[in-house]
């Protein structure tokens, strides 16, 4: 009877003393649950089953479970919170869990029905370790299988362990391989050379000297890279640069000057357009040979009479250096 007294102290989810609610639930099938049980909210121990019992008149849910839940847990639980029977894994005891992550209705009163959830069963449970009890079996049917295929030397890797030429094959292989590492060991071949020769030790080595050097140099401010680095005069100009640019770019951003006007002055743009459009309408009409001016390109008979004049002109030169008495004459009177 102590023993008994104990037990319930331990289980009972705050003690002898703790006040409690009565809730009921109606399940199809009780799944080995009995009194003094726990019920969880959501994991959580709350209290335990009081009565496990069949009731008349409820063909499809005749099992009444009675549960006594600590009343401090009550704000927790809704009218509409489902009640489950759980499994402690495969094997292990039965217990009620009360589901409250998707309820709305009010909380819950003293002597409370509360609807049962799904769950699967004991049986459930066992169909399916059956059923993957049954798909480890053929994957260990199918192991054994192939590991008696490679006993017998079949396949790719039977042939690997049995079949004595691939063996040969792979002694032949490493025995090569183990050739080319000696002469690699030995200095031979390009790969041993670059191990075993010294020289390169020193070319690597002289090269690391001058790079340190060309560091110090740098680090100096001394040759075009270190005054690049060292040199404040540079660091001011190239500043004084990016101050002058971004005050060019705030200017043209402003509409100040020529080019900001350019960018900015939608008059200045307007007339551009103009300008750019009179020149096109003038252009058109030199390509159709209109005006003076597209005569002057498009006129054949101007460029003929143009070039007959050029060459009338040039005859008429010609002659007056041949004979300018004929065509000079100076005439003096005295009045």
């Amino acid at each position: 009877m102590a023993l008994a007294l104990l037990v319930f102290l331990i289980s009972g989810t705050g003690g002898l003393f703790t006040s409690k609610i009565t809730l009921i639930t109606y399940f199809d099938n009780a799944e080995g649950l009995r009194p003094g049980q726990p019920v969880d909210l959501q994991g959580v121990a709350i209290g335990n089953v009081k009565t496990v019992k069949v009731v008349p008149g409820r063909p499809l849910s005749p099992v009444q479970v009675i549960m006594r839940v600590n009343k401090d847990f009550q704000q927790f639980i809704h009218e509409d919170s489902k009640a489950t029977v759980e499994t402690a894994g495969v094997l292990g005891e039965s217990f009620v869990d009360i589901d409250s992550k998707s309820a709305t209705k009010p909380i819950v009163k003293d002597s409370a029905e509360l609807p049962p959830g799904n769950a699967p069963g004991i049986g459930d449970v066992v169909r399916t370790s059956q059923t993957s009890l049954q798909n480890v079996d053929i994957l260990v049917k199918r192991a054994d299988s192939i590991l008696a295929e490679i006993q017998n030397g079949n396949g790719s890797l039977g042939k690997v362990i049995y079949d004595p030429a691939m063996v040969n094959k792979i002694n032949a292989i490493l025995n090569q391989v183990q050739a080319l590492l000696n002469d690699v060991n030995n200095g031979k071949g390009t790969i041993g050379k670059l191990f075993s020769d010294d020289s390169l030790y020193r070319k690597a080595d002289s090269l690391v000297t001058k790079a340190d050097a060309l560091v110090d140099e740098i680090n100096q401010g001394h040759g075009s890279l270190g005054k690049l680095v060292k040199d404040d005069a540079l660091y001011n100009n190239a500043n004084q640069a990016i101050a002058t640019a971004n005050k060019l770019l705030a200017d043209l951003n402003a509409g100040r000057g020529p080019a900001g006007k350019l960018l900015k002055d939608e008059e200045l743009s307007k007339k551009l357009v103009n300008i750019i459009d009179k020149l096109s309408i003038i252009s058109d009409r030199l390509e159709a040979g209109e005006g003076s001016a597209g005569k002057l390109f498009k006129d054949p008979s101007l460029y003929n009479n143009t070039d007959q004049m050029l060459i009338e002109t040039r005859n008429l030169v010609k002659a007056i250096r041949e004979n300018p008495k004929k065509y000079l004459t100076i005439r003096f009177r005295v009045f």
